[in-house]
Protein backbone atom coordinates (compact mmCIF):
# COMPACT_ATOMS: atom_id res chain seq x y z
CA UNK A 1 0.00 0.00 0.00
CA UNK A 2 2.27 2.82 -1.34
CA UNK A 3 0.49 5.93 -2.24
CA UNK A 4 1.75 8.63 -4.64
CA UNK A 5 -0.50 11.03 -5.86
CA UNK A 6 -3.06 12.22 -3.07
CA UNK A 7 -5.90 14.73 -3.90
CA UNK A 8 -7.04 18.06 -1.93
CA UNK A 9 -10.12 19.64 -2.13
CA UNK A 10 -10.23 22.88 -0.55
CA UNK A 11 -7.36 25.20 -0.26
CA UNK A 12 -8.01 27.55 3.04
CA UNK A 13 -5.91 27.30 5.52
CA UNK A 14 -6.21 23.76 6.93
CA UNK A 15 -6.33 22.56 3.14
CA UNK A 16 -2.84 24.25 2.59
CA UNK A 17 -1.26 22.98 5.41
CA UNK A 18 -2.36 19.48 4.21
CA UNK A 19 -0.55 20.18 0.73
CA UNK A 20 2.51 21.04 2.73
CA UNK A 21 2.93 17.95 4.37
CA UNK A 22 1.82 15.45 1.36
CA UNK A 23 4.35 17.89 -0.77
CA UNK A 24 7.17 17.95 1.87
CA UNK A 25 6.71 14.16 2.23
CA UNK A 26 7.36 13.74 -1.88
CA UNK A 27 3.84 13.19 -2.93
CA UNK A 28 2.09 13.99 -6.08
CA UNK A 29 -0.99 16.86 -4.94
CA UNK A 30 -3.82 17.44 -7.29
CA UNK A 31 -5.59 20.02 -5.03
CA UNK A 32 -8.54 21.38 -6.73
CA UNK A 33 -10.18 24.47 -5.48
CA UNK A 34 -12.99 27.11 -7.13
CA UNK A 35 -11.21 30.25 -6.07
CA UNK A 36 -8.26 30.93 -8.06
CA UNK A 37 -7.16 33.42 -5.04
CA UNK A 38 -6.46 30.11 -3.04
CA UNK A 39 -4.18 28.74 -5.60
CA UNK A 40 -1.61 31.22 -5.21
CA UNK A 41 -2.00 31.41 -1.58
CA UNK A 42 -1.92 27.76 -1.08
CA UNK A 43 1.34 28.46 -2.88
CA UNK A 44 3.35 31.13 -1.05
CA UNK A 45 2.28 28.62 1.94
CA UNK A 46 3.97 25.46 0.58
CA UNK A 47 7.27 27.73 0.34
CA UNK A 48 7.27 29.30 3.29
CA UNK A 49 6.20 26.79 5.20
CA UNK A 50 8.71 24.01 3.86
CA UNK A 51 11.71 26.84 4.89
CA UNK A 52 10.86 25.74 8.43
CA UNK A 53 11.27 21.77 7.00
CA UNK A 54 13.99 21.30 4.36
CA UNK A 55 13.90 24.86 2.35
CA UNK A 56 13.76 22.70 -0.72
CA UNK A 57 13.89 24.69 -3.78
CA UNK A 58 10.40 25.66 -5.09
CA UNK A 59 11.20 24.41 -8.44
CA UNK A 60 11.29 20.80 -7.08
CA UNK A 61 8.14 20.95 -4.79
CA UNK A 62 6.28 22.64 -7.39
CA UNK A 63 6.45 19.51 -9.55
CA UNK A 64 4.71 17.64 -7.62
CA UNK A 65 1.84 19.88 -6.85
CA UNK A 66 -1.21 20.98 -8.92
CA UNK A 67 -3.77 23.43 -8.18
CA UNK A 68 -6.56 23.13 -10.41
CA UNK A 69 -10.49 24.19 -9.98
CA UNK A 70 -11.50 20.99 -12.55
CA UNK A 71 -12.86 17.59 -9.80
CA UNK A 72 -12.02 15.13 -13.24
CA UNK A 73 -8.09 15.98 -12.36
CA UNK A 74 -8.51 13.80 -9.27
CA UNK A 75 -9.43 11.07 -11.41
CA UNK A 76 -5.89 9.11 -10.82
CA UNK A 77 -5.79 10.10 -7.21
CA UNK A 78 -4.96 7.15 -4.48
CA UNK A 79 -6.77 8.75 -1.89
CA UNK A 80 -8.48 12.25 -1.47
CA UNK A 81 -8.71 14.46 1.24
CA UNK A 82 -11.93 17.02 1.47
CA UNK A 83 -10.97 20.01 3.57
CA UNK A 84 -13.93 22.94 2.90
CA UNK A 85 -15.83 24.96 5.84
CA UNK A 86 -17.43 23.06 8.35
CA UNK A 87 -20.77 22.93 6.85
CA UNK A 88 -22.22 19.75 6.76
CA UNK A 89 -24.53 19.75 3.54
CA UNK A 90 -21.74 21.36 1.68
CA UNK A 91 -18.88 18.67 2.85
CA UNK A 92 -21.73 16.02 1.62
CA UNK A 93 -21.98 17.80 -1.47
CA UNK A 94 -18.52 17.88 -2.88
CA UNK A 95 -18.09 14.38 -1.19
CA UNK A 96 -20.36 13.09 -3.68
CA UNK A 97 -18.91 15.42 -6.21
CA UNK A 98 -15.11 13.47 -5.17
CA UNK A 99 -17.35 10.30 -5.65
CA UNK A 100 -18.25 10.83 -9.20
CA UNK A 101 -14.70 10.71 -10.58
CA UNK A 102 -12.56 8.65 -8.74
CA UNK A 103 -12.11 4.76 -8.80
CA UNK A 104 -15.26 2.83 -5.94
CA UNK A 105 -11.82 1.74 -3.60
CA UNK A 106 -10.33 5.21 -3.11
CA UNK A 107 -10.69 5.94 0.17
CA UNK A 108 -12.00 9.59 0.79
CA UNK A 109 -11.15 11.24 3.96
CA UNK A 110 -12.83 14.35 5.54
CA UNK A 111 -11.10 16.94 7.83
CA UNK A 112 -13.32 17.71 10.28
CA UNK A 113 -12.77 18.82 14.06
CA UNK A 114 -15.96 18.43 14.88
CA UNK A 115 -18.76 17.08 12.29
CA UNK A 116 -19.89 13.30 12.83
CA UNK A 117 -17.91 11.58 9.93
CA UNK A 118 -21.69 8.69 10.18
CA UNK A 119 -23.72 11.76 9.24
CA UNK A 120 -21.49 13.32 6.42
CA UNK A 121 -20.82 9.67 4.54
CA UNK A 122 -24.38 9.11 5.01
CA UNK A 123 -25.35 10.29 1.80
CA UNK A 124 -22.20 8.71 -0.21
CA UNK A 125 -22.48 5.56 -2.72
CA UNK A 126 -19.48 3.61 -1.08
CA UNK A 127 -20.05 5.04 2.19
CA UNK A 128 -17.79 2.51 3.56
CA UNK A 129 -14.55 4.39 2.33
CA UNK A 130 -15.25 7.65 3.64
CA UNK A 131 -13.26 8.50 6.70
CA UNK A 132 -12.32 11.29 9.16
CA UNK A 133 -9.14 13.21 9.59
CA UNK A 134 -8.78 15.66 12.14
CA UNK A 135 -5.53 17.52 11.74
CA UNK A 136 -4.05 20.62 13.92
CA UNK A 137 -2.08 23.46 12.67
CA UNK A 138 0.74 23.93 11.80
CA UNK A 139 0.51 20.73 10.01
CA UNK A 140 3.38 20.11 8.66
CA UNK A 141 5.31 20.30 12.16
CA UNK A 142 2.75 18.91 13.74
CA UNK A 143 3.04 14.55 14.26
CA UNK A 144 -1.19 14.45 15.61
CA UNK A 145 -3.70 13.05 13.26
CA UNK A 146 -7.04 11.65 14.54
CA UNK A 147 -8.21 9.41 11.93
CA UNK A 148 -12.19 8.72 12.53
CA UNK A 149 -14.19 6.08 12.29
CA UNK A 150 -17.98 6.59 10.97
CA UNK A 151 -20.43 3.89 11.43
CA UNK A 152 -19.93 2.54 7.69
CA UNK A 153 -16.13 3.09 7.39
CA UNK A 154 -14.51 -0.43 6.87
CA UNK A 155 -11.45 -1.81 7.81
CA UNK A 156 -9.31 -1.57 4.65
CA UNK A 157 -10.20 2.42 4.48
CA UNK A 158 -9.29 2.47 8.02
CA UNK A 159 -5.98 1.18 7.97
CA UNK A 160 -5.49 3.13 4.49
CA UNK A 161 -5.87 5.69 5.88
CA UNK A 162 -3.53 5.17 8.83
CA UNK A 163 -0.64 4.10 6.52
CA UNK A 164 -1.06 7.19 4.28
CA UNK A 165 -1.06 8.94 7.83
CA UNK A 166 2.52 7.30 8.78
CA UNK A 167 4.02 8.13 5.26
CA UNK A 168 3.39 11.82 5.92
CA UNK A 169 5.34 11.57 9.40
CA UNK A 170 2.36 11.79 11.26
CA UNK A 171 1.63 9.43 14.46
CA UNK A 172 -2.27 8.85 13.90
CA UNK A 173 -4.22 7.86 16.09
CA UNK A 174 -7.65 6.23 15.66
CA UNK A 175 -11.17 7.25 16.81
CA UNK A 176 -13.24 4.13 16.96
CA UNK A 177 -16.43 5.51 17.80
CA UNK A 178 -17.72 8.40 16.01
CA UNK A 179 -18.26 10.81 19.26
CA UNK A 180 -18.52 14.55 19.02
CA UNK A 181 -15.23 16.44 19.26
CA UNK A 182 -13.22 12.82 19.11
CA UNK A 183 -10.71 12.40 21.58
CA UNK A 184 -8.73 15.47 21.72
CA UNK A 185 -11.34 18.11 21.62
CA UNK A 186 -13.40 16.33 24.41
CA UNK A 187 -10.24 16.77 26.54
CA UNK A 188 -9.40 19.97 25.61
CA UNK A 189 -12.65 21.50 25.90
CA UNK A 190 -13.41 20.31 29.31
CA UNK A 191 -10.25 22.44 30.30
CA UNK A 192 -11.88 25.27 28.40
CA UNK A 193 -14.61 24.92 30.41
CA UNK A 194 -13.15 24.35 33.47
CA UNK A 195 -10.92 27.70 32.95
CA UNK A 196 -13.63 29.77 32.34
CA UNK A 197 -15.32 28.39 35.74
CA UNK A 198 -12.09 29.68 37.69
CA UNK A 199 -12.28 32.94 35.98
CA UNK A 200 -16.34 34.01 36.25
CA UNK A 201 -15.87 32.83 39.84
CA UNK A 202 -12.85 34.99 40.68
CA UNK A 203 -10.99 31.95 41.73
CA UNK A 204 -8.06 34.10 39.68
CA UNK A 205 -7.31 36.55 36.45
CA UNK A 206 -6.84 35.17 32.79
CA UNK A 207 -2.61 35.94 32.98
CA UNK A 208 -2.84 33.68 36.34
CA UNK A 209 -4.96 30.48 34.92
CA UNK A 210 -2.69 30.77 31.76
CA UNK A 211 0.84 31.07 33.77
CA UNK A 212 -0.27 28.16 36.41
CA UNK A 213 -1.37 25.77 33.45
CA UNK A 214 1.22 26.20 31.29
CA UNK A 215 4.23 25.78 34.47
CA UNK A 216 1.96 22.09 35.63
CA UNK A 217 1.40 21.34 31.70
CA UNK A 218 4.54 21.92 30.41
CA UNK A 219 6.41 19.82 32.58
CA UNK A 220 4.42 16.25 31.21
CA UNK A 221 2.21 17.10 28.09
CA UNK A 222 5.46 16.61 25.57
CA UNK A 223 6.15 12.97 26.77
CA UNK A 224 3.13 11.66 28.59
CA UNK A 225 -0.68 11.80 28.64
CA UNK A 226 -3.27 11.83 30.96
CA UNK A 227 -3.34 7.91 31.69
CA UNK A 228 0.73 7.99 32.27
CA UNK A 229 1.25 11.08 33.87
CA UNK A 230 -1.37 9.52 36.43
CA UNK A 231 0.84 5.96 36.53
CA UNK A 232 3.85 8.12 36.91
CA UNK A 233 2.95 10.06 39.50
CA UNK A 234 0.68 8.52 42.28
CA UNK A 235 -2.09 6.09 40.80
CA UNK A 236 -4.27 5.78 44.37
CA UNK A 237 -4.05 9.77 45.01
CA UNK A 238 -5.53 10.17 41.78
CA UNK A 239 -8.68 7.90 43.02
CA UNK A 240 -9.33 9.39 46.21
CA UNK A 241 -8.39 13.58 44.56
CA UNK A 242 -11.42 12.33 42.08
CA UNK A 243 -13.60 11.14 44.58
CA UNK A 244 -13.24 14.87 46.39
CA UNK A 245 -12.99 17.15 43.01
CA UNK A 246 -15.16 15.55 40.81
CA UNK A 247 -18.26 16.67 42.60
CA UNK A 248 -17.21 20.04 42.38
CA UNK A 249 -15.97 20.58 38.64
CA UNK A 250 -18.31 22.91 36.26
CA UNK A 251 -21.17 21.29 34.98
CA UNK A 252 -22.49 24.40 32.60
CA UNK A 253 -24.23 23.33 29.57
CA UNK A 254 -23.96 27.09 27.69
CA UNK A 255 -21.49 29.04 26.28
CA UNK A 256 -19.84 31.33 28.97
CA UNK A 257 -20.62 34.47 29.88
CA UNK A 258 -17.02 36.14 29.15
CA UNK A 259 -16.75 34.23 25.72
CA UNK A 260 -19.82 35.60 24.54
CA UNK A 261 -19.20 39.16 24.99
CA UNK A 262 -15.76 38.74 23.82
CA UNK A 263 -17.16 37.63 20.91
CA UNK A 264 -20.28 39.83 20.43
CA UNK A 265 -17.67 42.59 20.26
CA UNK A 266 -15.91 41.40 17.47
CA UNK A 267 -12.96 40.29 19.04
CA UNK A 268 -10.72 37.45 17.18
CA UNK A 269 -7.53 37.34 19.35
CA UNK A 270 -4.49 37.45 17.48
CA UNK A 271 -6.31 37.67 13.99
CA UNK A 272 -7.38 41.58 14.90
CA UNK A 273 -5.19 42.43 18.13
CA UNK A 274 -7.80 41.65 20.51
CA UNK A 275 -8.95 38.50 22.92
CA UNK A 276 -8.25 37.94 26.44
CA UNK A 277 -5.05 39.53 25.87
CA UNK A 278 -4.80 42.48 23.94
CA UNK A 279 -1.88 42.30 20.57
CA UNK A 280 -0.20 44.38 18.34
CA UNK A 281 0.32 43.36 14.81
CA UNK A 282 4.18 42.66 15.97
CA UNK A 283 3.20 41.20 19.20
CA UNK A 284 0.54 39.00 17.48
CA UNK A 285 3.36 37.75 15.04
CA UNK A 286 5.74 37.10 17.86
CA UNK A 287 3.15 34.54 19.47
CA UNK A 288 3.08 32.69 16.17
CA UNK A 289 6.77 32.50 15.75
CA UNK A 290 6.47 31.21 19.24
CA UNK A 291 4.05 28.42 18.43
CA UNK A 292 6.01 27.24 15.84
CA UNK A 293 9.24 27.39 17.44
CA UNK A 294 7.69 25.43 20.12
CA UNK A 295 5.66 22.55 17.53
CA UNK A 296 9.51 22.10 15.93
CA UNK A 297 10.50 21.58 19.54
CA UNK A 298 7.88 19.29 20.37
CA UNK A 299 8.56 17.31 17.10
CA UNK A 300 11.80 17.01 17.21
CA UNK A 301 11.85 15.79 20.91
CA UNK A 302 9.68 13.19 19.78
CA UNK A 303 11.12 12.15 16.76
CA UNK A 304 14.55 12.12 18.91
CA UNK A 305 13.64 10.02 21.76
CA UNK A 306 12.23 6.29 22.25
CA UNK A 307 9.92 4.69 24.70
CA UNK A 308 11.11 2.48 27.41
CA UNK A 309 9.23 -0.33 25.69
CA UNK A 310 11.35 -0.14 22.56
CA UNK A 311 14.43 0.32 24.51
CA UNK A 312 13.64 -2.92 25.67
CA UNK A 313 12.59 -4.53 22.46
Amino acid sequence: MQFETVGVVGLGLMGRGIATVLVAHKFRVVAIDPNQESHSLAKQHIETSLKDLNGEAPALWQERFQAATDFSLLADCQFVIESIPEEPELKQRVLRQVEEVVAPHVPIATNTSALPISLLQSTCQHSQRVIGMHWAEPCHLTRFLEVIRGQQTDDPTTQATIHLGTQMGKDPTVVKRDVPGFIVNRLAYAMYREAFWLLENGVADVETIDRAFTNAISVWADIAGPFRWMDMTGLAAYGQAMQRLFPELSREQTVPQTMQQLVASGAQGTANGRGFYNYTPEEAAQWRERWVANAQRARHLADSISSPEQDLA
